[in-house]
């Protein structure tokens, strides 16, 4: 049997008015975890989607080889047969339904016309021993945190007796315990015999875990790198991705933060009468004007719920303290008030609260401050929200064809400018980014971090909430860490490294 399990040749994929994958040739040995990597729109979940039957044979160019024989994948059910799995970043769980019935969804196990329950859940008990989950099979999806339903995920393709896993940035949304776990699993499974195919935008991760790494940049083949031969570390895989070398993944700042305090939070309290406990308890902190303000934490800490409590409470928590916004004493009822009064806030969840991904990316960019655009009282002015939308464009590089294309068909990184974009219109004093650079390429955290720093230059204010720890400490100059709801250290740039940071979040 050849040592080449899968070997797609010449791979070209267009749609309308773009090409996403242009002659991509990609082989991937037997036993072996290979990286994907690239910019975001290099084509890299575009060439997976082709693989799995996603984008079915007819509808590209090219051939794909499963151990040296052509196949063409009608759809997902055919890869399927063949031993191929695909899981994507925003994981395909139904969230009412248990971890058993999740895992065997569709593949149920049946003892003539009914299905067989016992057997169902012995199996599943199974697929979760090789995944490292002590859950109770009957536990409903939705109470699991993310890394765990993550591991369902893999549990419910090793079920379908997967031969080649294909795993679309498996860690975007883990916290760093449950990304260890996770890669650890991985490489247990390469001993169990399964191969894996990751995409990922952590390259440390990459580097710690990858047998091999293809790079593609805008839709082509760049380069293969062998770890056996020391080819993968950080500068290389960098200067491949984006076309040239990042010496400073962190760009420096030029201007030093103003002495004025914009916002200054005191005895900040959190009751979430959903859940019937506080989430938030006597939070202190200020942000000066021009400064970035990092906000540190374990998964779960209370960093959103902060951010989402001063930006008008849409979850409707029970507040008290005081919460002072440019020297006057705020309370805000809504997001809406908290935008007229100069505070706005990027959600994590780009897709899912920041964006309207049906909607172009004009219409994206405007929505907070359309008032600004309206005409005689009624009508939106067209021209000028053209304008604007091109304007902001230009200003942060967002890579489309045209404002009028729909913001669904954009990469993370672009889609994440849009997103800043949206609330730079309203010209905010202090702008929250809660995870800004989640799911996007090393190329587009680069440009995400000089227009923060152009921000702050210019007299803006922002917190940003991260779970990523370098970035927490390349970009703040000052640094809060949240731990079970409150403020457990206050750290400035010189103090603040991995270790206090970490201190603090578990203490």
């Amino acid at each position: 049997m050849s040592d080449t399990i899968l070997e797609m040749r010449k791979i070209t994929k267009t749609f309308p008015g773009v090409t996403a994958l242009s002659d991509v040739s990609f082989k991937v040995r037997r036993g072996d975890i290979h990286c994907l990597v690239g910019e975001n729109g290099a084509g890299k979940s575009t060439l997976m989607k082709v693989l799995s039957g996603v984008h079915p044979h007819g509808s590209f160019e090219g051939d794909i080889l499963i151990d040296g024989e052509r196949r063409a994948f009608r759809g997902i059910a055919d890869s399927e047969r063949a031993g191929i799995a695909i899981i994507y970043q925003e994981l395909a769980l139904v969230p009412e339904m248990t971890v058993y019935e999740n895992i065997l969804l569709g593949h149920e196990l049946r003892r003539g016309p009914v299905i067989d329950w016992n057997a169902t859940i012995q199996k599943a008990s199974s697929m979760l021993e090789r995944v490292r989950l002590d859950v109770n099979p009957a536990t409903k999806v939705k109470d699991l945190g993310v890394g765990k339903q993550q591991l369902v995920e893999i549990a419910k393709a090793l079920s379908r007796d997967v031969r080649l896993l294909i795993l679309d940035e498996p860690t975007a949304a883990l916290n760093e315990d449950d990304c260890d776990n996770l890669l650890g699993i991985i490489r247990d499974l390469k001993t169990q015999g399964v191969t894996c195919v990751m995409i990922s935008h952590k390259l440390k991760e990459v580097i710690s875990i990858a047998d091999r790494v293809t790079v593609l940049r805008d839709g082509k083949t760049v380069r293969d790198l062998d770890a056996a031969k020391g080819e993968i570390a950080e500068p290389v895989l960098i200067k491949h991705m984006v076309g040239r070398e990042i010496d400073n993944v962190y760009p420096p700042r030029l201007a030093k933060p103003k002495d004025e305090v914009v916002l200054e939070v005191r005895d900040w309290n959190a009751y979430d009468p959903r859940i019937g406990r506080k989430v938030l308890k006597d939070v202190a902190l200020h942000v000066r004007k021009g400064e970035i303000v990092g906000i540190a934490g374990l998964m779960g800490s209370g960093r959103t719920e902060l951010a989402r409590s001063l930006f008008g409470n849409p979850d409707g928590y029970e507040l008290s303290g005081e919460l002072v916004l440019k020297g006057r004493p705020r309370r805000f009822k809504s997001p809406r008030d908290a935008i007229d009064a100069g505070l706005a806030y990027a959600s994590e969840d780009r897709k899912g609260n920041g964006l309207i991904l049906i909607q172009d990316v004009k219409q994206n960019i405007t929505l907070a401050n359309l008032r600004a655009l309206v005409r005689r009282g009624a009508a939106v002015d067209a021209n000028a929200e053209v304008k604007v939308a091109n304007g902001y464009r230009e200003a942060l590089n967002i890579k489309t064809p045209s404002v009028e294309q729909k913001v669904v068909n954009l990469s993370g990184g672009n889609q994440q400018k849009v997103s800043v974009a949206k609330w730079l219109f309203v010209k905010p004093d202090v702008l929250i980014l809660d995870e800004p650079t989640r799911g996007i390429d090393v190329g587009a955290k680069y440009e995400i971090y000089t227009i923060m720093n152009r921000l702050v230059e210019e007299g803006m204010s922002i917190i940003m909430i991260s779970s990523e720890l370098p970035e927490v400490l390349g970009m703040s100059d000052r640094v809060y860490v949240i731990s079970a709801g409150r403020v457990t250290g206050e750290l400035a740039a010189a103090e603040a490294n991995q270790e206090n940071i970490m201190r603090l979040a578990t203490s």
